[in-house]
């Protein structure tokens, strides 16, 4: 062990180790010069200047350059603002083999005092690379339990979790499956209807004994604040949800399972979205009906049920949508591959143009519309004047694998295109004829 954790350690903050100007980020003023500006709220700009002053959008369009700016040419390219992966578990996840980092799944089956923000490791080797294709924003989700502890969303750039968090948060719920858990359960039906009914009992109560909670809080605000709550933090980190200030997060994925989900939220005054939804497109109308957003994907899987055709989940944004659901796209890519968004939303183009999700309706997906979502969409999620400097400069359609991200920018920092990968593909790119072994190596 005395050998693991110093091994461990440089393995974890290997990103930071890396010295000089090429991977430091630099702030101040830019001017982004001879661009495409991909506004997505306002239309497209087929030619402008985008600056940024003080970590913000300052001027989009026609604009004059400021004196002592630093120029960044984007040469015919494409401004967009930061993706944002609405689910993954980055920041949590980092080696599978190694227990000390894995932080999505805690002991316990009710804990969402767990908070993520507090887990996110900054130095994670996931951040370069995901940022690299144009992901400059994402949520990380607790996973595991019934409730597996509260979402956070984070800036992709930062020293510490607080300087990566947003403000937003979020209490993930993972509804009760009455269905098989995949291809290997093997238990028999009457096994399967007497979890799923333990499960939902322990919701019920659960849920019950934070409304009283939350009751007895609001009494003793009204009483001026006299006497001690008792310590439970668990329904301490559900009054929030339950009083609606908070937005809960209901994992579903089985059509008869969202529709139990839609049942279980009606009456219930709470901020909801509905995530996962891999059988959405079978209950659109009844998600519509509902008046909920959902947070579909990942869009890269396989069909739920050997029945159906092969592309089904590449479709499922674009019926929900069709339906009038509002959609937002995540990778939930348990192989860690949240670099892979924008081939999620477009995937979702290539085969839901049919049902009128076009290439606009997918931007949105994984821009503006988990913004609005999250609630950040006045500091997110669209490239205006007065948000927040988070975007990137791509040379093409960043939906295609050949597209090259040129620039990023996140909260007004330009970040360092450079990663383990890109370090690694330098390296070989450029070995020593007659080396036979790596610079430093023995």
């Amino acid at each position: 062990m005395r050998f693991l954790l110093p091994a461990l350690a440089l393995l974890v903050a290997a990103p930071a180790l890396a010295q000089g100007p090429q991977y430091r980020a630099r702030t101040g003023t830019f001017a982004l010069t001879d661009c495409r500006i991909e506004t997505v709220t306002r239309g497209a700009i087929e030619r402008g200047t985008v600056v940024i002053e003080d970590g913000r959008i300052a001027a989009v369009g026609e604009a004059a350059v400021p004196g002592g700016a630093v120029v960044v040419p984007c040469a015919g390219g494409t401004v967009y603002p930061g993706f944002i992966d609405a689910g993954t578990r980055i920041g949590l996840d980092e080696v599978g083999s190694v227990d000390e980092t894995q932080d999505f799944d805690e002991i316990g089956d009710v804990t969402p005092q767990m908070e993520a923000i507090t887990a996110v490791n900054p130095s994670t080797i996931h951040v370069p690379i995901t940022r690299l294709s144009g992901v400059t924003t994402a949520l990380a989700v607790p996973q595991g339990g019934l409730m597996p502890g509260t979402a956070a969303l984070v800036n992709l750039h930062g020293y510490t979790p607080a300087q990566m968090a947003t403000g937003f948060e979020a209490v993930v719920l993972n509804f009760p499956t009455t269905g098989r858990r995949g291809p290997f359960d093997r238990r028999e039906q009457e096994a399967i209807d007497k979890a799923a009914e333990e499960a939902l009992e322990t919701l019920n109560e659960t849920w019950e004994q934070a409304v009283l909670y939350a009751r007895i809080d609001s009494a003793r605000a009204a009483g001026g604040g006299a006497g001690e709550m008792p310590y439970q933090p668990e329904f301490a980190a559900l009054l929030p949800a339950v009083r609606g200030e908070r937005v809960l997060l209901v994992e579903a994925n089985a059509a008869a399972d969202i529709v139990k989900a839609l049942e279980w939220l009606d009456g219930k005054d709470v901020s909801a979205v509905l995530t996962g939804v891999a059988e959405g497109w079978r209950v659109a109308d009844q998600i519509a009906a509902a008046g909920l957003p959902v947070i579909a994907g990942p869009v890269l899987g396989l069909p739920t049920r050997a029945s159906d055709r092969y592309s089904r989940a590449y479709e499922n944004a674009a019926l929900l949508a069709q339906a009038g659901v509002p959609v937002a796209l995540q990778t939930q890519d348990r192989m860690q591959n949240y670099r892979n968004l924008p081939f999620h939303a477009g995937f979702a183009v290539a085969f839901g143009q049919d049902y009128g999700f076009d290439r606009q309706a997918a931007l949105e997906a994984v821009t503006i519309a988990p913004a609005r979502m999250f609630g950040v969409d006045d500091r997110m999620g669209s490239v205006e004047v007065g948000k927040q400097a988070t975007l990137f400069i791509a040379d093409g359609d960043p939906f295609q694998p050949a597209t090259d991200v040129t620039a990023v920018f996140i909260d007004g920092y330009q970040v360092p295109l450079v990663s383990r990968q890109t370090e690694l593909y330098q390296e070989y790119l450029n070995r020593q004829p007659g080396l036979t072994t790596p610079p430093g190596g023995e």
